[in-house]
């Protein structure tokens, strides 16, 4: 019977999850073909442990799971599965105290240990299977793949929380629908075929609210602020293809987002509690943070790679974020892992995508007994990495930046509310961020947009220069503008994806990647970005590549003293960011709502996810033979970026209204800008004088070695090193200008310039300078090397 064969593989991902299950309950009602459980507890270590996510569950609860399975027409339509309100709260592992009983649950007093055995393949349900004459294996294995891979997930009302000090930032969905669609991305029953290799599945996300609140001593919120997002619905396309139909896991996965309209809000009091989840997440994948558990260690090949950088290369002698290459440590960049290996969690991120669409370790545990089935389950493949490309797509964003400030209500014992008020807006037009990647020796993101405005809003601090009744045209209230009209541009943005009807999969073909940095270097090139987009395009390329060949780049430390592995690895990381004609104006309402922006940002007393510990290392540790030192200097991995600005213009306008002596010390928190609310009258002053500068462009180059501190400890402890070795121990900056000239106009008031009068004709000039990696542990061993030779005079 096919229930035999299917429902083992249903209950098993059930009882997996969820806890103080009964199977022979949870098989009757499957047969039945419905199923319905109300309030059950999720299994949070067994979601740790598999997950190995940087967070800890606190909670998480289910109140209503419905289970749909169409026994009579199990080949035709899909099993649903339906989860009426989900809720989960997280918090850091290890690394922020909190206290779990604010949130309610007593959950969390768990044993993993006993749990880590159990968690690591999925549950056996005791029970025989039977082996039917009439269903031969091979129908078998085709029905549990045909049932896999249309299987419908509805989830109703999901709630994630996320809990630090005193931010609370949750996630709300109304509806998200997961389900298999055809050709047209239209519902339907597909599967697999040896003509088409294709899965497609497509997840609607309705109603996506997030809010960001703060929290008081006791975990409770005192004043609701506006949501970050309110109500956002976007859609996301999956597209898998495989090699053929024994593939166990598709070579190249797609997997696009489109939203057509995003609106955020930050409030004054959010944007602080905003910036600290950015630094939260850049913490996390520079590995600054995230203790692991007794058994786990941390998968050093996430480390390795230079996904983002540093632009300016200031922030390396501050805080050391650098990742050990393969000369410098003994690490495994490019071995393979086995599956019950511990990882971290960046690397569990790159294993989990090609893993939502694997079902063999289900059809392994429940068609193992089956003696037929031996071909199928075979572990000895040699599996290469799939192409993942992962894209977020957005017509139209809005950033709205506001002020808050109490309001009492009439009674005294009524409560306090907070009134927020517009003054800042950001508008974004065609924007799009792509992820390129195959394994760990490839990685390429591109970022771009077609154009982008900054508008002054209502008034600021008390000087009502942009309300409704001081009839000043947007023009003037909008003080940056860059790149292109959407209308104009066209759908470039969308170009290849999946949302692009011209794209190769929407056109029956298999795409094509380019996963080499020289032919990526020259299809890449900066026009190509400024054409497809025209105001902002960044292009973010790091590969590694083996010279050896011999398939892994297991190096050893240079202070093990072993040379025969050095020089097998050679990293690159490029960044190339082009930035459109541009035009920004610097007026006096302009500056004003910068400089509130950048205080509101500072003022918060959250303590840095991580310190910088002194690391000075005894130079007989770094000392290195000949031969180790010649191979050093065949190849030193360095970041190089690229900054290009195009048709600028640049002006600066005499102040429109003279608040300094009141702004000012409103801006650094001393007094409360109710005082001057109401005294100061803004009046337009026409003409009014300014400076206007153009620039033609603007080239910004930097390098800066990729390991500073590993290298600047192997070079400082040399006797004479070479000007190449001593090259890389500097950060590197040219900086050229051509056509840069200035002038004196002024703004009449209709908004027109008159004809600028110039000061500064037009020159071109170049710049360079550098700067020395880590001068402290330049200094410690010289004064170390000055004492030795003391005691041995």
């Amino acid at each position: 019977m096919l229930e035999s064969y299917v429902t083992p593989i249903l209950m098993s991902y059930v009882n997996r999850y969820i806890k103080n299950l009964k199977p022979s309950d949870l098989q009757l009602s499957l047969w039945g073909g419905d199923v319905v459980l109300s309030k059950l507890e999720l299994k949070l270590d067994v979601l740790e442990q598999e997950l190995k996510l940087p967070f800890t569950f606190l909670s998480g609860h289910i109140h209503e799971l419905r289970i749909h399975v169409p026994w009579t027409k199990l080949g035709s339509e899909p099993v649903v599965i339906t989860i009426n309100t989900m809720e989960c709260i997280l918090k850091l592992k290890d690394g922020i105290q909190d206290d779990h009983e604010s949130c309610g649950s007593n959950s969390t007093n768990r044993s993993t240990t006993e749990n880590t055995k159990t968690s690591a393949k999925p549950r056996r349900i005791q029970q025989a299977t039977p082996t039917d004459p009439d269903l031969p294996p091979g129908y078998v294995q085709s029905l549990i793949r045909r049932v896999v891979n249309n299987v419908n997930i509805v989830i109703n009302n999901l709630i994630l929380k996320y809990v630090e000090d005193d931010i609370v930032l949750s996630v709300n969905i109304t509806s998200a629908e997961c389900y298999t669609v055809g050709e047209l991305w239209d519902r339907a029953f597909m599967d697999i075929s040896a003509t088409d290799l294709v899965l497609r599945k497509v997840i609607n996300f309705s109603d996506c609210t997030v809010c960001l609140d703060k929290r008081n001593a006791s975990g409770k919120i005192e004043f609701y602020q506006d949501p970050l997002l309110y109500k956002c619905s976007f859609r996301t396309r999956l597209h898998f293809t495989y090699d053929n139909l024994n593939s166990k896991m598709p070579s190249v996965i797609k997997i696009h987002t489109l939203v057509e309209s995003l609106k955020l809000s930050i409030t004054d009091q959010q944007l602080p509690m905003f910036i600290r989840i950015m630094q939260l997440g850049i913490a996390l994948y520079y590995g600054e943070i995230g203790n692991f558990k007794d058994g786990e260690t941390e998968d050093s090949t996430c480390h390795n790679k230079d996904m983002l950088g540093n632009v300016t290369g200031a922030e390396d002698e501050t805080r050391i974020d650098m990742q050990y290459p393969a000369q410098y440590k003994g690490q495994e960049l490019y071995s393979q892992q086995e599956d019950d290996q511990p990882q971290g969690w960046v690397s569990w991120a790159w294993s989990f995508v090609p893993a939502i669409v694997n079902y063999d370790d289900a059809e392994e545990n429940y068609l193992g007994n089956d003696p037929t089935s031996t071909t199928h389950q075979q572990k000895t493949q040699t599996l290469k990495d799939p192409i993942v490309s992962i894209g977020f797509y957005c017509t139209k964003a809005t950033v709205t930046f506001k002020l808050t400030e109490m309001q009492a209500e009439s009674s005294y014992y009524s409560p306090q509310k907070v009134k927020s008020k517009e003054v800042l807006c950001w508008e974004q037009e065609g924007t799009t961020v792509e992820a390129l990647m195959m394994g760990e020796p490839f990685f390429d993101c591109q970022i771009g947009f077609v154009g982008c405005r900054a508008i002054c809003l209502k008034g600021i601090m008390g000087v009502k220069d942009f309300e409704e009744n001081i009839n000043r045209c947007e023009t003037e209230a909008c003080f940056f503008l860059c790149g292109e009209n959407l209308s104009i541009k066209g759908l470039t943005y969308l170009t290849n994806s999946l949302f692009d009807y011209r794209s190769p999969e929407n056109n029956g073909t298999r795409a094509e990647f380019i996963l080499d940095a020289a032919t990526h270097k020259e299809t890449y090139t900066e026009i190509a970005g400024m054409q497809r987009f025209g105001a902002f395009y960044m292009d973010y390329l790091y590969t590694m590549e083996n010279t050896t060949g011999k398939g892994s780049a297991n190096q050893q430390d240079f202070s093990s003293g072993k040379s025969e592995d050095l020089g097998t690895v050679q990293e690159k990381s490029t960044k190339s960011l082009v930035i459109g004609p541009l035009d920004f104006r610097l007026d006096s309402s302009a500056v004003h709502r910068i400089l509130k922006m950048v205080v509101c940002a500072l003022e918060h007393e959250y303590e840095p996810y991580s310190r910088l510990k002194p690391d000075i290392k005894d130079e007989r540790e770094t000392m290195l033979n000949p031969e180790e030192v010649a191979s050093l200097e065949e190849y030193i991995p360095t970041r190089h970026t690229s900054v290009t600005l195009l048709k600028c213009t640049f002006t600066i306008f005499m102040a429109e209204f003279n608040l300094l002596d009141h702004l000012l010390p409103v801006i650094m928190g001393e007094k409360n800008s109710s005082n001057f609310m109401n005294t100061t009258n803004f009046q337009s002053l026409r003409p009014l004088p300014s400076v206007q500068i153009l620039v033609d462009k603007i080239n910004l180059e930097h390098s800066v070695p990729m390991y500073a501190e590993q290298l600047v400890h192997v070079v400082s402890s040399l006797t004479q090193p070479s000007d190449n070795l001593l090259h890389y121990c500097y950060a590197h900056c040219y900086l050229k200008i051509f056509g840069f000239q200035a002038g004196l106009t002024s703004l009449d008031c209709r908004g027109s310039y008159c004809l600028p009068v110039p000061i500064v004709p037009s020159f071109s000039t170049a710049l360079y300078g550098k700067l020395l990696k880590l001068p402290t542990c330049w200094q410690t061993l010289y004064c170390l090397r000055h004492q030795r030779s003391l005691l041995l005079g």
